[in-house]
């Protein structure tokens, strides 16, 4: 009769991390060494998801008031306002969980946001699922599984002093000195020889995205310990890395903006994300040193985790039609010397461009 309680306690303690020793998943020593990662995940999930529900309450807002006969300004709606609120609180939570997990796992699960659009578009857009954005949700979900599952395991608390010994690292100046060459002759091309091509944009963008991720998770890090007790806010290298931060961040905006003006959302978004995330864990990976003592299983695993997820994007944005709001014309009926027949035709870059307005078949049956 004693038996079985013995037998309950001894398997608790080995699967669920019990008082005594065990080396189950869910063990004391296993939960004390990935708490901290796991729960970076959770974070960047949630805020990347967050991310994707704020995008869609945008829009809808902007479809909402582009409908009404006199739309008031965007900035005065409440439910615009909201997704902003959201928008910026997934953005901080994002920048929270690279102090909490490595780039290496924290990047990729922008998939999140791609696979939560598909979706929650239903609700706010009222649009329909479709084949492949189950198949490429798939796709995704099996990615994260194994990016989460294989992913390098380091101490995330990372102090000033070691951020200054890993900026003056000699891989680190290597890869730097050719990631400015890299950028200089995107650059030149962009510049001097007008080549706007997508791949030359969005490289740009990726190669300063890779110094972004660096600063941020060194802020997050040291403002983290900072917060724990351990002061680092009072280093110069945290103040170096605020305006590494802000650089490249302005800079990713204008050639991201520009790759936007030029070309679709649903081939920017995945080619962008693919490079993005290439780019940073190249720079956790040679910055932080993240898989320096990963087994070569993991990092094959991990890596085919980071092509699922690529593939399941690439699925999801494959031949998806963005949908375009039929504006009708503006009516020059109350216009003196115009008839109700004369109409300004919109700028040909607008989505109404060469469509009809309904009220054309009343202006016939009155002609």
């Amino acid at each position: 009769m004693i038996i079985l309680p013995v037998l309950e306690w001894a398997s608790w303690n080995v699967s669920f991390g019990g008082p005594d020793t065990g080396s189950g998943p869910l063990s004391g020593p296993w939960y004390h060494t990935h708490k901290t990662q796991f729960f970076g995940v959770l974070l960047a999930a949630a805020s990347n998801f967050l991310i994707s529900v704020s995008l869609n309450i945008q829009k809808c807002t902007h479809l909402r008031l582009a409908c009404q006969m006199e739309p008031k300004p965007y900035y005065m709606s409440k439910q615009w306002w909201c997704g902003i609120t959201l928008l910026g609180l997934g953005e901080v939570g994002n920048f929270t969980a690279y102090g909490f997990a490595a780039i290496a796992l924290v990047a990729p699960l922008g998939c999140v946001s791609v696979i939560g659009n598909a979706f929650i578009s239903v609700i706010f857009l009222k649009k329909t699922v479709r084949t492949d954005d189950i198949l490429g949700g798939t796709l995704s979900v099996a990615g994260t599984y194994l990016l989460v599952s294989f992913a390098p395991s380091v101490p995330q608390e990372i102090t000033a002093r070691q951020l200054q010994n890993y900026l003056v690292s000699w891989p680190f100046l290597v890869y730097l000195i050719l990631e400015i060459i890299i950028f200089c002759i995107l650059l030149y091309f962009y510049k001097r020889k007008a080549v706007k091509h997508i791949v030359v944009l969005l490289m740009m963008v990726a190669l300063l995205a890779s110094l972004t991720v660096i600063a941020v998770k060194a802020m997050a890090s040291m403002i983290t310990l900072s917060v724990k007790g351990k002061m680092q806010l009072t280093y110069p290298v945290f103040y170096i890395m605020i305006v590494l931060m802000a650089t490249s961040c302005a800079f990713q905006v204008k050639f991201l903006n520009q790759a936007m003006h030029l070309y679709e959302a649903t081939a920017v978004m995945p080619i962008n994300f693919v490079l993005f995330t290439t780019s940073a864990v190249i720079s956790g990976v040679i910055f932080y040193r993240e898989f320096q003592s990963a087994a070569l299983l993991s990092l094959f695993m991990f890596l085919f985790g980071c092509l699922l997820s690529f593939l399941g994007v690439f699925v999801i944005a494959r031949n998806k039609k963005e949908e375009r709001l039929q504006v009708p014309f503006i009516d020059c009926g109350r216009i003196p010397g115009q008839n109700l027949a004369d109409k300004i035709q919109p700028d040909s870059h607008s989505s109404c461009y060469g469509t009809l307005n309904n009220e054309d078949d009343l202006v016939k049956s009155q002609g």
